[in-house]
């Protein structure tokens, strides 16, 4: 047993001890806790458009500041369950302060986040941004934009693909023509005049009355057991899978797939991936803009690529901002004439990679004489001049549309007599004469954009790309532990993203 040299003494601790004056609330809460900032920030709000989704009449509503007091902070705390929140309610000091001993259950915090602030909260979220540029923290010159993929709240093995739609639909018109042939040459008088228009075209109700046709004239002659089979297969399936399909090709719109439980995502390659296999998962590619790590903005896209969405999202960041800013950088994923042209059109300046701008850098491709880029061009003549020193003359233009519609136009460039050069092998592996592509209106975009990236205003716009938006989208993701949207479709979601930019730009003001 331990000897001990001096009595030990404990502090008083009466559990049943009663307060002649009990304390608030607000004395128990330290006076800079980011709780107080989210309280100060959401009383400076101009709330109108969420009370404008408010009905009069009937039972009290619990108030919308206060609701989105609590739901704020919760997403701040990590806690961004309905039911989490409700608990914290009864249990957190915080949320017991910042909702006033209120205690809205599960159901009304859930239905607060997706129905009160679907469609609104970008207006609510503006008013942030707006607050942040009024106080310095940040400015109009330079945004940073990047993107993410975040997996949906839906099932991960239940899809449709836009290639199965179309495949599938023309199966049932090669099997109905099949049909039509065989009803001819059993009863192809009773037919005569009475062939529907086209096959190519095919809807529910016309397959439906083609199917009748058929039944009618084969009912009282002998038909194969197949035919009857396929027929008895047709008519219960056929006009309803044809209704399925449309209107799974209408949600699907020009992407190549969609998830059943929430026909709004796409199927994408996520960098978090569960199984650890490169499986595709169902998600969002959610992008934001930011300065000085704030979020400036954000949308919510089902674009595989990030090209595809940054008209799109800087559309909305001038609405939030008010302004159009002057800078917008960006990595080599949003590099493209489309996206070029517009922020040329916007007037501002783009510090926007593309692919194979690190390559260019290199010595291996700058010595390498047979690629098209390092070719000598004459403006005079409109030729380029191949290694051996041969003009390539104009051969014609063609015109394409990229994925999103956009029209490009390239210029085809043929050598004249490959056929005996010493430097065919490496220079050229066709059997005709070398033709190259290039397009005029892409090739003064890169080069443009290649002396702004080597400047060294473009090499400090390079090396803060990463300390921006990549530096926030790890700490909601790691820090916050949020990697799976809890709501489904694409508006709910867009709430969702809203919801986690206001709770991360609090907690940087708070600090």
């Amino acid at each position: 047993m331990q000897n001990r040299t001096s009595k030990v003494v404990f502090k008083d601790y009466n559990f049943n001890q009663n307060l002649l004056l009990p304390p608030s609330l607000g004395e128990l809460i330290d006076p800079n806790h980011p709780v107080r900032v989210v309280n100060q920030v959401v009383d400076n709000l101009n709330l109108d458009p969420i009370l404008d989704k408010y009905d009069g009449g009937g039972c009290p509503a619990y108030h919308p500041r206060m609701m989105l007091k609590v739901v704020v902070y919760g997403y701040l705390t990590n806690l961004y369950s309905s039911r989490k929140i409700e608990q914290g309610l009864h249990q957190n000091i915080h949320f017991m302060w910042l909702s006033g001993m209120s205690y809205p259950d599960h159901n009304t915090i859930s239905r607060f986040r997706s129905d009160r602030l679907k469609g609104v909260l970008k207006e609510v979220f503006s008013q942030v941004a707006q607050m942040l540029i009024d106080h310095g923290h940040v400015t109009l010159k330079e945004v940073y934009l990047d993107g993410t993929k975040i997996e949906a709240n839906a099932n991960r093995y239940t899809f449709v693909w836009g290639r199965a739609i179309k495949t599938n639909t023309e199966r049932i018109k090669k099997q109905l023509r099949e049909l039509w042939a065989y009803a001819e040459s059993v009863a192809k008088e009773e037919l005569e005049n009475n062939e529907p228009e086209s096959f190519e075209e095919i809807n529910a109700e016309q397959v439906k009355q083609t199917i009748e046709r058929i039944d009618k004239v084969l009912e009282d002659k002998e038909v194969d057991k197949k035919v009857k089979q396929k027929l008895n297969y047709a008519r219960k399936n056929w006009p309803e899978n044809l209704k399925r399909y449309a209107k799974q090709e209408k949600q699907i719109g020009n992407r190549k797939s969609m998830s059943k439980t929430d026909p709004d995502a796409t199927f994408m390659r996520m960098k978090e991936d569960h199984m650890l296999n490169g499986e595709l998962k169902p998600g969002y590619n959610w992008q934001i803009s930011t300065q000085n790590q704030y979020i400036l903005d954000y949308t919510i896209h089902p674009d595989l690529a990030d090209t595809s969405t940054l008209p799109a999202h800087v559309d909305s960041l001038v609405e939030v901002l008010g302004e159009t800013p002057e800078v917008l950088v960006a990595d080599a994923g949003y590099g493209s004439e489309q996206n070029y042209e517009y922020l040329e059109n916007k007037g501002i300046e783009a510090y926007v990679k593309y692919n194979n701008f690190h390559k260019e850098q290199t010595k291996k491709w700058k010595e390498n004489p047979y690629r098209t880029e390092n070719l000598h061009y004459n403006e005079d003549l409109d030729c380029f001049y191949c290694p051996m020193g041969q003009p390539m003359t104009y051969l014609k233009d063609y015109k394409r549309k990229t994925a999103i519609g956009y029209e490009q136009t390239t210029r085809l460039y043929q050598a004249q007599n490959c056929k005996e050069c010493p430097m065919r092998g490496p220079c050229n592996k066709a059997k005709g004469n070398r033709v190259i592509e290039v397009n005029p209106r892409l090739t003064r975009y890169k080069k443009q954009i290649r002396e702004k990236l080597n400047s060294e205003k473009g090499m400090l716009y390079r090396s803060q790309r990463p300390v921006e938006p990549e530096a926030v989208f790890g700490n909601i993701k790691n820090n916050h532990g949020y990697r799976r949207f809890l709501l489904r479709g694409k508006e709910k979601v867009t709430v969702e993203a809203g919801l986690l930019s206001l709770a991360h730009n609090l907690a940087k003001l708070a600090k």
